[in-house]
C-alpha cells in the first residue's frame, strides 16, 4: 500500500513530488542508507558525490518525518552544547571542545546552502533571525551569546538588539530584546528533502519508497531486507531517527519521541511585512519555547511546546492560537488553514549519537528538535566515516550517552517527568 504523505502546508505547497519505486527483488550497492529524511538524504548524497553507489530505502514517502514537517529554521542553535562542553573538554581540551561546538553550529548552513545553490532546489531560502528574550533575565544570556559570536568573528552579521529597538523587526510587546543573525537561515524543509532526493537520483543513487525495512543482516556483507526485496551493501547506515524500530536490543532507551505541533493561518496579506518587517525567523529564549517565520505566500506559520508523552492526538490549533494571539493581538481570530504535528527525536543529554552496531553497520541520530542544519553535519561525518575518514566520527566516541536498560517505555515516562521538572523551574526563574 502506498503511504500518504501527512496534510500540512509543506505538503500542499511541495514542489514535483517525484515518486520511488518500491523495492522489488534482490540489489547489490557499496552503501545502502535507511531513512529518507535529512541524515539520510545528506548522507547517501554524499556518498554519492564520494563515487559510492548507494541505495535509500524510505519505509514511507521521502520528507514524510519530522525532515519534511518542521518549522523550517536553519540556525545556530544546539540543545547539548553545555554537556558536549562538560564530556569533551575533559578529554580533548577547552579550546577543541569549543572549535567542536562552533563547528557544530555552523558547518551545517554552508553545506546546505552550497548544495541548494549546486543542484538548484527551490526552497524558499531567506536569510535572517532573531533570537528573543522573553523575560528581562533572558538578555544575560543573549549578551554572553552576542559576545561569543563576535569572539569568533561573526560580528559583521550578528547585531544585540535592544527592547527600544525591536520594533524594525516585529511588531509585538511581547520581548525585552533579541539577538539579529544575518547568517541564519529559513526555508521550507519538504521542498529540500525532495530537491536533494532529485539530486541523488542524478548522481546514480537508488531510491526506493513505501519500503520499510524488516531486518538487518549483519555479516561481512550485511543484508536489508524488506517484505518485497533485499539490498547488500558493504556498508549499512540507519538512519531513521526516531521513526524506526530497528535494532532494539542495541538502540531502545536512547531515543525517544516528543511531538511537536504546527499551524499556519490564512495568507495575510500586506499584514504580513507589517508585523515582520524584514522577514526574519523567530524563537525565544525558553526552555520551550514558540518558534515563527512567515511562508513565501505570506502566512504565519507557527510552532510551539512539544508533548512528551509520546503521544501525537492533540487540537493543535487550539493550544496554539493563544500562543499566537499573545504574540500578536493583531491577529485575534486569524483563520488557521493547516494544523500538523511530528516527532523529535529527543535524546536525554542533548548530544547527537553517532556509533556502530558492527564493523559495517553504522547509526546516526537524535537532535532533539535542532535537526535542520545538525542533521546535514552529520551526514558529512557519516560519509567521511564510510569513506574511511574517522576524525569528525570519532570525536563523537567521546560522548557518554544514558540507556536505559528497561526500554523505551520507561524512558518515555521518565523524559515526560523530566521536562515537567525543567517547565517548572523556568517558570520560577
Amino acid at each position: 500500500m502506498t503511504s500518504q504523505r501527512v496534510h500540512s502546508y509543506y505538503s500542499a505547497t511541495m514542489l514535483g513530488d517525484t515518486p520511488y519505486p518500491q523495492l522489488a527483488g534482490d540489489v547489490r550497492v557499496d552503501v545502502v542508507v535507511i531513512g529518507g529524511g535529512f541524515t539520510g538524504l545528506a548522507s547517501a548524497l554524499e556518498l554519492a558525490e564520494r563515487g559510492k553507489k548507494v541505495a535509500l530505502l524510505e519505509a514511507q514517502r521521502i520528507g514524510w518525518g519530522q525532515s519534511g514537517r518542521n518549522g523550517g529554521q536553519v540556525t545556530g542553535s544546539l540543545s547539548g552544547d553545555g554537556a558536549i562542553r562538560r564530556q569533551l573538554a575533559r578529554q580533548v581540551g577547552e579550546q577543541a571542545a569549543d572549535d567542536f561546538i562552533w563547528f557544530l553550529r555552523w558547518r551545517g548552513h554552508d553545506i546546505i546552502r552550497q548544495r541548494i545553490e549546486r543542484y538548484g532546489i527551490a526552497c524558499d531560502l531567506k536569510f535572517g533571525h532573531l533570537h528573543t528574550a522573553y523575560k528581562p533575565a533572558h538578555m544575560v544570556e543573549l549578551r554572553r551569546a552576542f559576545a561569543e559570536a563576535q569572539q569568533h568573528g561573526m560580528g559583521d552579521v550578528v547585531e544585540l538588539v535592544e527592547a527600544a529597538e525591536l520594533g524594525r523587526f516585529l511588531d509585538t510587546p511581547l520581548y525585552f530584546g533579541g539577538i539579529y543573525n544575518q547568517r541564519c537561515m529559513h526555508l521550507h524543509p519538504l521542498n529540500l528533502c525532495l530537491g536533494e532526493a532529485r539530486a541523488l537520483a542524478s548522481l546514480g543513487g537508488l531510491i526506493f519508497e513505501n519500503s520499510p525495512v524488516l531486518e538487518i543482516c549483519h555479516g561481512a556483507v550485511p543484508l536489508v531486507r524488506t517484505a518485497t526485496g533485499s539490498i547488500r551493501a558493504d556498508q549499512v547506515l540507519l538512519a531513521g531517527d526516531v521513526y524506526h524500530q530497528l535494532e532494539r536490543a542495541k538502540l531502545s532507551g536512547m531515543i525517544f519521541p516528543a511531538a511537536g505541533g504546527i499551524v499556519t493561518t490564512e495568507p495575510l496579506g500586506a499584514l504580513a511585512r507589517q508585523l515582520n518587517p524584514l522577514d526574519v525567523a523567530v524563537y525565544d529564549c525558553r526552555f520551550v519555547l514558540d518558534y515563527y517565520r512567515m511562508t513565501a505566500d505570506g502566512r504565519l506559520l507557527f510552532g510551539g511546546g512539544a508533548n512528551y508523552s509520546g503521544k501525537a492526538s492533540r487540537d493543535i490549533a487550539a493550544e496554539l492560537r493563544p500562543c499566537i494571539e499573545r504574540t500578536f493581538p493583531q491577529l485575534k481570530g486569524v483563520k488557521i488553514d493547516y494544523q500538523w504535528s511530528c516527532n523529535m527525536g529527543i535524546v536525554f543529554n542533548r548530544i547527537p549519537q553517532l556509533g556502530k552496531l558492527s564493523p559495517n553497520v553504522w547509526y546516526a541520530q537524535g537532535y532533539s528538535g535542532h535537526g535542520v542544519a545538525t542533521s546535514h553535519i552529520v551526514g558529512e561525518v557519516m560519509a567521511k566515516a564510510i569513506c574511511g575518514s574517522m576524525e569528525q566520527f570519532d570525536v563523537f566516541q567521546h560522548f557518554r550517552h544514558v540507556r536505559l536498560p528497561l526500554g523505551d517505555k520507561l524512558g518515555q515516562s521518565l523524559l515526560a517527568l523530566g521536562m515537567c521538572y525543567y517547565q517548572l523551574l523556568e517558570k520560577l526563574r
